[in-house]
Parts: structure tokens; sequence; C-alpha cells
């Protein structure tokens, strides 16, 4: 439950961003006034964080005092060779590249290939952040009554449902729909494949392997949505639900190995 709490937040403020930046653009400020308010937010956020950095460091003592022994951390090569190192990380890679690249390059999409007007996509892109917050705000009940696979394969098959809905050649409302779907998709996947990584690889083992993971969710993060870039500005931006399908292919294969090899 904590998990799937921290992740509402993260898309409360994933949602504000594309939000304040429709309404920038609607007001005729332009973009660089969308920039500006969030410019003074992160900074507000900075200022915060640092106040509150001798938090941390009691935190950090608390659990020094608490733990009576020191164990050895596994070595990258270790992480690599234990059964279903290699699937999770792959698997956490092509969501976070999903969840990344459709972020960044929906509001585009509608614009460019549904022709929806460039202030009326920018808010259309907000849906798919809203639509990841308000689906861990549900799933974050729904994992009390079930497991961390059935909620990531029915993440999956929203995902899946979501981008052929926004392939369809039908109206604005239509890939709206679409949009707020590949956000509910997307809701259980991060927090459901944290959770269940002691469960697979053991308590001795997931603290390493959690950090490899989000090193690969970062890979994820920053590399293929400017891939997708390079192949819109060469082939066409239309591609783009076809670039998350595959995506979505490879992390249900993935996963699914994962299950195979560690149950």
């Amino acid at each position: 439950m904590p998990v799937f709490i921290y992740e509402f937040m993260w898309g409360v403020g994933a949602a504000t961003g594309p939000y304040i930046m429709g309404m920038a653009l609607e007001m005729g400020t332009g973009w660089p006034a969308g920039y500006h308010i969030i410019a003074v937010m992160q900074v507000v956020l900075t200022i915060i964080l640092f106040a509150s950095l001798p938090l941390w460091k009691e935190r950090k003592d608390e659990v020094q005092a608490d733990s009576g022994h020191k164990r050895k951390p596994h070595s990258l090569r270790e992480i690599f060779w234990i059964p279903g190192a290699r699937e999770i990380l792959v698997a956490f890679f092509c969501y976070s590249a999903v969840e990344q690249t459709c972020g960044l390059w929906a509001s585009s999409f509608l614009n460019l290939s549904k022709g929806i007007s460039a202030e009326q996509a920018a808010s259309f892109g907000a849906m798919f952040f809203i639509g990841i917050t308000v689906g861990r705000a549900i799933n974050g009940f729904l994992a009390m009554r079930m497991h961390d696979e059935s909620m990531i394969r029915m993440g999956q098959v929203l995902i899946l449902f979501g981008i052929v809905t926004v392939m369809l050649p039908a109206g604005d409302a239509v890939a709206l729909a679409g949009l707020i779907l590949i956000g509910l998709g997307c809701a259980p996947i991060y927090p459901c494949i944290i959770h269940s990584t002691p469960t697979h690889f053991g308590k001795d083992k997931s603290q390493a392997i959690i950090g490899v993971q989000m090193a690969a969710a970062y890979i994820g993060t920053m590399l293929m949505p400017p891939l997708f870039g390079i192949l819109a500005n060469h082939l066409s931006i239309s591609l783009l639900p076809i670039y998350l399908l595959v995506l979505l292919a490879i992390m249900a294969f993935m996963h699914e190995r994962l299950i195979q090899k560690t149950r």
C-alpha cells in the first residue's frame, strides 16, 4: 500500500505539468509562461527538500543502530546471473520506456497525427498522467486482494486496449479515452514490480535487485523517448502506437519468463 501512495503522489505531480502548459497555451501567454510556473514550483520543492535533510540523517542513524550486521553487497555480475534478473531488468526497461515515451510524445502525436489543436492536445496529454494517478489510487486497494503478477498482467492488457483505441480512426473523445486507458494500465506495473521483488528473488537479494531495476528504469526513461523522436523525425510520428506496442510485447514476454524462472 505505501508503494502505491508514493506512486500516486508522483502521478499528481506528473499530471500537473502538462495541465499547466495547456492552461498557459489556452490563455495565450505561450509555453515560456508554463515553464516559468513549473520552475517556481521546482525551486520551492528544492527549498523544502534542503530543509528536510536533517530528518534523513536521523532516519539513517536509526537504521544503522537497528542493523546488527552488515551484509556483503552483491556485485553487478552476480546480480545479472541470478535467475530471472535479466528478464525483470528488460521488463522494467520497457515499462519505463512505454510510460515516458507516451507521456512525452502523446500531445505531439495528437496534434500532428490526429489533427487536434496544440492547446487541446497539451491538455489531453495530461489525461495520460491522470489515468496513472487515478489507477494507482484504485490499485492501492486492489493490491490487498490481488497478487502482483495478476495486477501486472491486468495493467498490460489495459495498455494494449488503450494503444488500440488510440490507433482507431475516430474522434477526439476516442483518442482521449485511449490515453486514459494506457495511463490506467501503467498504474499497477511500476509499484507491483518493486513490491514483488522479494517474492521472486528473496529478501536477501531484493535490495540489490531493486537498485539495478531502478537503473534499468532510468536508462529506459532516458534512451527510448529520444529514440522515438529520431524515428518520428525521419519517418512519421504516427508510428507512436506501433512503437509502444513493440515495447509492451517485449515487457509482457519478459515478465512471463521471469515468473517461469522464479516460480
